[in-house]
């Protein structure tokens, strides 16, 4: 096959065929595990890969061999911005929703089969029919291209300026619902990081900023002159970049989603502050409760010193460390709440639920024996906190207790996160940075 190496040919070939390999590896995953986000993902980096092996194989002489190899040039849809945009939109809900259903939302993606189409129909007429039934040359560039193809680029600027517009909408749609998302990660997880897909964000984030960048080139090349091809090189090699990108983080993305993830904003009650769920019928062995801190007077029956959350520490600690309190700056609750508001915290309590890194709404609703809704509200509402933070606060304060054991004064700081729950060392000095204001590593431990 024909393939000059040169320097701009040469260069983009390691993004292009590494690119288009993981892209057919993601869809036959897709097709025997029957997951939408890998074949999203798949197609993703297609599109990607498309505009800069287009370029290459300019620089390695397809355009010039005047022979088929030209011809195949002109009849593929080498543009991918009229399915970018809706394919990394439909791409994170897929990853963020196991019951995405594509069926339901492929109409994203009918301008840009209307694209291919467009070059498939002018395909069949000028290579199908023209040449190959009734014989006739072809009329453009030395016998290589139709007329069909011919009259699709005198066009192309239109398919061009909606597909930039359509990358800018569905990219600021995905980064709202990404900010939801992160609403949800906190309403129903106790360990996020996994889960967040920043690597996506920041992707996006690029994308859109590089689409800025096409656009002032696009400007350049319409009000400067025509750049020339040598010029254009860079664009596709920083796109080329891009492959690498896109297929570092969406790998992260695809492996991390290993939790049951069902966000779907329009219809999770879990992110909409303001609703309130259906009362079940209180519990019947808990009193009505009016907690001034979490942990205080949970039940009168001996608590354990360790589990019970804003005690003073251990008698062998140091007594000048100060307690952490969590306060419930929060709306009053309803009287049918106080009941599950009480069970919640004598079962955190007495259970400790919190050192499990793991730990879910849903998790936690079951053991209550209630739905995530009402957990959720109690928990927002009551606590004046999301279910991440509250879990978090639980855990960052047996950590402080921990930390000023002088039993505990030989474990590393990541031991102690391990035993209060955390997963991670980073996660553990965010989240205890978050709440006390200070790393862990600031805590004045007694020496062994």
């Amino acid at each position: 096959m024909l393939f000059e190496f040169r320097a701009q040919s040469a260069l983009l070939l390691p993004f292009v065929v590494p690119g288009l390999v993981l892209a057919i590896h993601l869809a036959v995953r897709a097709v025997r595990s029957s997951t939408w986000a890998d074949g999203l993902l798949g197609l993703l980096l297609l599109l990607n890969v498309l505009p800069v092996a287009q370029w290459m194989l300019g620089f390695a002489g397809w355009y010039d061999s005047h022979d088929a190899h030209s011809t195949a040039m002109f009849y593929v849809p080498w543009r991918p911005w009229l399915a970018w945009g809706p394919v990394f939109y439909l791409y994170f809900r897929s990853l963020t929703n196991q019951e995405f259903e594509m069926r339901r939302h492929w109409w994203h993606l009918v301008p840009w089969l209307l694209y291919v189409g467009a070059y498939v129909a002018a395909a069949g007429y000028d290579v199908a029919w023209q040449h190959a039934v009734l014989g006739k040359a072809m009329p453009y560039h030395f016998g290589t291209k139709g007329a069909a193809v011919q009259a699709l680029e005198g066009v192309d600027l239109l398919p061009d300026v909606i597909g930039y517009a359509s990358m800018l909408a569905y990219g600021v749609a995905t980064l709202r619902r990404y900010r939801r998302y992160r609403r949800y990660l906190d309403n129903n997880f106790s360990d996020t990081t996994r889960l967040r897909f920043r690597g996506l964000r920041d992707l996006l984030v690029a994308a859109l900023l590089a689409l800025v960048v096409w656009l002032g080139f696009e400007a350049l090349n319409t009000l400067v002159g025509p750049l020339g091809y040598n010029d254009s090189w860079y664009a596709y090699l920083a796109n080329g970049l891009l492959i690498y990108y896109l297929s570092v983080v969406g790998l992260q993305a695809n492996y991390a989603a290993v939790v049951p993830l069902r966000f779907e904003p329009d219809s999770d009650e879990s992110i909409r502050s303001n609703s309130v769920p259906a009362l079940e019928k209180p519990p019947q062995d808990v009193p009505a409760f009016t907690p001034s801190r979490v942990g205080a007077a949970v039940a009168e029956k001996s608590p354990r010193p360790a589990a019970n959350l804003l005690e003073a520490a251990d008698s062998q600690a140091d007594q000048s460390t100060p307690q952490t309190e969590v306060s419930f700056a929060a709306a009053p609750l309803a009287p049918e709440l106080h009941p599950w508001r009480a069970k919640l915290l004598r079962l955190m309590d007495e259970e400790q639920p919190w050192l499990e890194p793991e730990l879910t709404l849903a998790e936690l609703a079951l053991r209550l024996r209630t739905n995530t809704s009402l957990l959720s509200h109690v928990i927002n509402t009551g606590c004046g906190q999301n279910f991440n933070d509250f879990v978090n606060r639980y855990r960052v304060a047996e950590a402080e207790r921990k930390l000023q054991d002088p039993r505990l004064a030989h474990y590393s700081l990541v031991g102690i996160a391990l035993e209060c729950g955390f997963n991670s060392k980073s996660t553990f000095n965010r989240v205890f940075k978050k709440i006390t204001g200070r790393t862990p590593g600031e805590v004045n431990r007694p020496k062994s």
